[in-house]
């Protein structure tokens, strides 16, 4: 799987651009609709879906717009589905704590965290629906899951290995 990373938004949300056999999913598109479809244009693959690792603004403000524009589905993805990108696949991961509604998608060798796991820590938990109990059993949960030298794909900052 292929993957590029645009900063995106007032609060510099990394969005995703995913590739793989001429498909494409868009994880998280927070921002600047007009960037991200300019971007689509240029990897030229067929955009399938939109994913959003949780359900705040910065990470979906984009979401209807890149929609009309390239007719991707806006999936809400459920505990351990898998997410078929081409011939890659996502598994999605229910992560609560920055949000009731957070998510990682496990790919082979690399992970989106959205708000969950940052380089230097994890996402807040004072905002209406967060928890940090909920936070702490997450990357409890996280840490039997990830192996070491996977690469993480935060929603903001940059990007990392474990």
């Amino acid at each position: 799987m292929e993957i590029k990373r645009l900063i995106v938004g007032e609060l510099n949300t990394n969005c995703y651009l995913t590739v793989s056999n001429g498909e494409l999913a868009i994880i998280d598109p927070g921002g600047e609709p007009g960037k991200i479809l300019e971007e689509i244009k240029e990897i030229k693959a067929e955009p399938r879906y939109i994913i959003n690792t949780h359900s705040h603004p910065d990470h979906t403000s984009a979401n209807q717009e890149v929609k009309e524009a390239t007719g991707a589905e806006i999936l809400t993805p459920k505990e351990n589905q898998e997410i078929k990108v081409g011939e890659s696949a996502l598994k999605v991961i229910f992560t609560p704590g920055h949000t009731k509604d957070s998510i990682c998608l496990l790919g082979e060798g690399f992970i989106f965290t959205g708000d969950t796991l940052f380089e230097d820590g994890h996402g807040r938990t004072d905002l209406p629906g967060g928890s940090e109990q909920a936070m702490e059993k997450s990357l409890e949960k996280l840490s039997k899951i990830i192996k070491p030298g996977t690469v993480v794909y935060p929603g903001h900052g940059e990007i990392f290995k474990i």
